[in-house]
């Protein structure tokens, strides 16, 4: 038998190495501190076009919550798979490795089966602004590369209204609602260098699997963007929230006094200055989805938009996020499948950030952890109506812990738990003992009428009380 060429041979070896078809690139775009204020998600003023044509080819999941309201604790949660009770992270400051130092990050998961791997901004917990253009928390086991852009929004900063002042707190940026209508083009912002280092990336590893994850950080306040976008939304036209929804609450639900007591007209400009950064975001967004089409990357990539958290913008009279209502608690979840035959459709089943990595590691044939404690919605974007899980779950922490507690703290810290069903949420607050919540989004879908003391909810309220045990004591699997 004579022997085969060795151009022959050269290709069989690549195609065994390759398999028939190589494994889709993911794309994974990250928002911060971003509610459904979307044109897809039915908002009525803010303009978000790009989003909105990548929501026309994906699936947009109408009910998607995070695991924990705040920033780190979130995005622990997220990339690792793990709900905040397991990874031990509920505040701004641990790092999650110090608690789960053998978990496998999403990243890391694709990094260990032959992706090229890269962070752009801020994915891992960032304080913003005070460590833009560091590595902030970062995980460096879960990247090949990284880029931090740092942009003229830092260099800004002395030009940026804060309503601390008002307050006469100490002026800070990253926790009080701040703002500034800035000067330059977006490419002069730091998430306008964000997304040119995505680009660039794009196209020097368009020749390789690749898992590029970009993190934007607005609307983050303080809510800077280039004065065009503020231009969009006149403070007399934007919508301010009239119903305050604060009757028969417990008192550990609500973070603030109604509005931080700022003015109606102070008021207006928050709402227009985050409106601005998230269609400035919105614009950063699109740049690198036009990219991923101008290279033809698009029908091999999976495209992944979401956001850490919800925010609230007045609803309860509450600013920011830490609650555990609705606005708080929802997130925007976009997956895009190239060549689904479910584009530009609405699944109505309850998703979870915990989801995400066993929907991204079920996708791309990728063995995932057995400890993950979500489960995938590949179901979901083959199928929008198909049945998903029946709960979704969000908590939060009050009071302090660790190192910014005292031993002689007379009020330890506990926990916020919600539920929600396709129906309904419940909350306990440390264990029902500080307050319960009831609504029921049939007929209230701002939560305006808790039920928790209705005799005709009490059965409800005992199946939901179930649902939270169940939470508190999940099956767990072992590495």
């Amino acid at each position: 038998m004579r022997p085969l060429p060795t151009l022959v041979l050269i290709v069989a070896f690549v195609s065994a190495a390759w398999g028939e078809e190589r494994k889709p690139n993911v794309l994974f775009i990250m928002a911060d501190d971003l509610n459904v204020s979307l044109g897809c998600y039915g908002h009525p003023q803010v303009k978000s076009p790009n989003i909105d044509k990548l929501a026309a080819r994906g699936v947009r999941f109408e009910k998607a919550y995070c695991q924990f309201p705040l920033c780190n604790p979130s995005r622990a949660s997220l990339l690792t798979g793990l709900r905040p009770d397991t990874t031990g992270v509920f505040e701004n400051d641990t790092y999650f490795r110090k608690n789960k130092p053998d978990a496998v990050t999403i990243p890391q998961l694709f990094k260990n089966n032959g992706y090229f791997v890269a962070r752009v901004g801020k994915l891992f917990h960032y304080g913003v602004p005070t460590q833009i253009g560091t590595n902030g928390l970062d995980d460096p086991p879960s990247w090949n590369m990284v880029v931090n852009p740092r942009g003229r929004d830092i260099d800004d900063e002395a030009s940026i209204f804060t309503i601390s002042e008002l307050l006469d707190q100490k002026r800070g940026f990253g926790g009080t609602l701040s703002w500034l209508a800035d000067e330059g083009a977006d490419k002069d912002q730091t998430d306008g260098k964000g997304a040119d280092a995505a680009i660039a990336l794009l196209n020097a590893r368009k020749d390789q699997p690749f898992f590029l994850a970009v993190g934007f950080y607005r609307p983050h306040t303080p809510y800077v963007a280039p004065k065009s976008y503020f231009e969009l939304y006149p403070p007399d036209k934007v919508t301010l929230v009239t119903e305050p929804g604060r009757e028969n609450v417990p008192a550990p639900a609500l973070t603030s006094k109604p509005n931080y007591g700022i003015s109606e007209e102070l008021q207006r400009q928050a709402m227009q200055a985050y409106q601005a950064s998230v269609t400035f975001m919105d614009a950063q967004v699109g740049r690198v989805l036009d990219e991923l089409d101008r290279l033809k990357l698009a029908d091999k990539t999976i495209v992944v938009f979401t956001s850490d958290h919800g925010y609230h913008l007045g609803e309860h009279g509450l600013w920011q996020k830490l609650s555990l209502f609705e606005e708080s608690a929802r997130v925007p979840m976009i997956i895009a499948v190239p060549k689904s035959k479910s584009q530009g459709k609405a699944s109505a089943q309850l998703a979870e950030l915990i989801d995400l990595y066993p929907t991204l590691a079920d996708l791309c044939g990728l063995k995932a952890p057995n400890t993950l404690e979500g489960q995938s919605l590949r179901p979901q974007l083959n199928d929008p109506n198909a049945p998903g899980k029946t709960a979704a779950y969000t908590q939060v922490r009050r009071g302090q812990a660790g190192a910014a507690a005292t031993k002689k703290q007379v009020n330890p810290p506990f926990m916020g738990r919600s539920v929600r069903t396709e129906r309904f949420r419940y909350t306990e607050w440390d264990e029902g003992k500080r307050g319960v919540q009831l609504y029921d989004h049939a007929s209230d879908p701002h939560e305006l009428n808790n039920l928790a003391q209705d005799r005709m909810h009490q059965g409800t309220i005992s199946q939901m009380k179930q649902l939270l045990q169940d939470m508190n004591h999940p099956p767990r699997g072992t590495d």
